[in-house]
């Protein structure tokens, strides 16, 4: 009897292959966020729409990002949309308030001329009603070659010009969410990724990727990476079980916010047990995959502003450059800005401030705390293989943690102290302090912590 099945189709059969690797590329990546809307100065109504220095402001603070350490600009949305830029109207056109593709074009040579990887973000859960697509539907209705693209119900009197009833994305209504069981938005998405991947892109974030099936991942990436196998995808993943999240969707990393709000709130509660248990369970994730770690992005809170007490600024940092995972800085947290986001219209825009024409105009205020990035990413740089180091707890307290990061036969171990007493720690083996907090000292076998203080030592090897 001949089997008269369809033979699966080349997406079909990548989609039940195992996860590919991350690029060998991304161990050493360490991403400077950057929200262009916000840094650049646009306007984020949308009502003005005049170009300013847009992408070419960027350019002007690639040689800081150096500085700092970071070797990957990480960017928000830069393509035309109404107002913020993640209610998109065209996909394949920069936003004017940012410039022109001719622009892009200079922003990705002069990064990678830096040796600055640069990741775009993808928002394709939802579109903005101003689309080309829906309004397209808006005017023909069902007769529209966009109409499959939504999820949408007609009233019995619908009539040209009037708005079906559509799937806003958490309520929004200005965001139209798209059917992502229809092959033509697999299509649409997996030729938008090409496309700029083919003007020179690093790769993709992958704007709330946890409100899409995975599997519409799985088949666009399928589609992506037979052209570009060594672009980078990282999925915006708020909650539930990251590693079944990668396997099934085929992204290289998901954003670890289990261990981002471990970080504040252990620290400002003084409860280290719960990054202690945290840091366990980032362990797990690291056994499949790299998630990437950060402090601050473009939806939260600033880290200066989210903890109680600005000593402990330092301590959330050293969590940072210490465990496992492909870190991101957010643009001024390297500065300690403050800001805190606020649910209403408008309430992201002090967590999107706008950066100066140059590095030198910065006010002085954040130069220690940038001077703690720099070293702190210097230190991870050395030490390559913390990108998918493991944790051991070795003393645990509220308000005292000691733990070992290690891998590949290589350690290193941190002391955190949130107490108001120093913190004597005896060491069974012979160790070097190779950065701490201005009054922490070692003496003999005996790492002294300060009160509120913090400590990084690297075994010293013997004969």
């Amino acid at each position: 009897m001949v089997d008269e099945r369809a033979e699966p189709t080349h997406a079909e059969r990548r989609a039940t292959e195992p996860r590919p690797e991350e690029p060998s590329w991304v161990k050493d990546v360490i991403w400077w966020q950057v929200f262009p809307m916000g840094f650049t100065g646009a306007d984020m109504s949308g009502r003005d729409r005049t170009q300013r220095a847009g992408l070419r402001h960027i350019e002007q603070w690639l040689e800081y990002a150096v500085e700092l350490g970071a070797s990957g600009l990480l960017l928000g949305p830069i393509f035309e949309s109404s107002s913020h830029g993640y209610d998109t109207v065209d996909y394949l056109r920069i936003d004017a308030r940012l410039g022109d593709e001719a622009d892009f074009d200079s922003l990705i040579a002069a990064a990678h001329s830096k040796g600055l990887r640069v990741l775009l973000d993808g928002v394709f859960n939802h579109v903005g009603r101003d689309s080309v697509a829906f309004q397209s539907v808006i005017s023909l209705g069902a007769a529209s070659e966009y109409a499959d693209w939504f999820h949408l119900t007609w009233p019995s009197d619908w009539a040209p010009g009037t708005v079906p009833d559509y799937q806003a994305f958490e309520g929004h209504g200005d965001l139209v969410e798209l059917n992502h069981d229809n092959p033509a938005v697999v299509e649409l998405v997996t030729g938008v990724m090409n496309y700029w991947l083919a003007k020179g892109a690093d790769g993709w974030r992958l704007d709330a990727a946890y409100a899409v099936d995975p599997q519409f991942w799985s088949k666009v990436l399928a589609g992506v990476r037979d052209r570009y196998p060594e672009a980078y995808f990282i999925g915006e993943v708020i909650h539930g079980d990251y590693t079944e999240i990668v396997e099934q969707s085929g992204f290289d990393a998901v954003t670890q916010y289990e261990l981002w709000k471990a970080i504040w709130s252990s620290i400002n509660d003084a409860n280290f047990f719960e990054l202690a248990w945290s840091l366990e369970r980032h362990d797990e994730y690291l056994a499949s995959f790299v998630p990437m770690t950060f402090l601050g992005n473009h939806d939260v809170t600033r880290i200066a502003s989210k903890l109680t007490d600005e000593r402990h600024l330092p301590h959330a940092l050293v969590v940072l450059a210490t465990v496992g995972g492909t870190p991101s800085v957010y643009y001024g947290d390297e500065q300690a800005f403050r800001g805190v986001k606020e649910e209403r219209f408008g309430g992201d825009d002090e967590i999107r401030p706008t950066f100066p024409a140059k590095p030198q105009d910065l006010a002085p205020f954040g130069r220690e705390h940038l001077a703690l990035h720099e070293e702190l990413i210097g230190l991870r740089r050395r030490h390559r293989w913390l990108h998918t180091a493991q944790t051991e707890t070795v003393e645990l307290t509220n308000e005292r943690f000691r733990f070992r990061t290690s891998a590949i036969g290589e350690s290193l171990e941190v002391s955190l102290n949130l107490a108001d007493e120093s913190w004597e720690v005896q060491l069974s083996s012979p160790f070097e302090l190779i950065a701490s907090d201005p009054l922490t000292a070692m003496e003999s076998n005996t790492l002294v912590v300060s009160a509120h203080g913090w400590a990084i030592c690297a075994p010293i090897m013997v004969g």
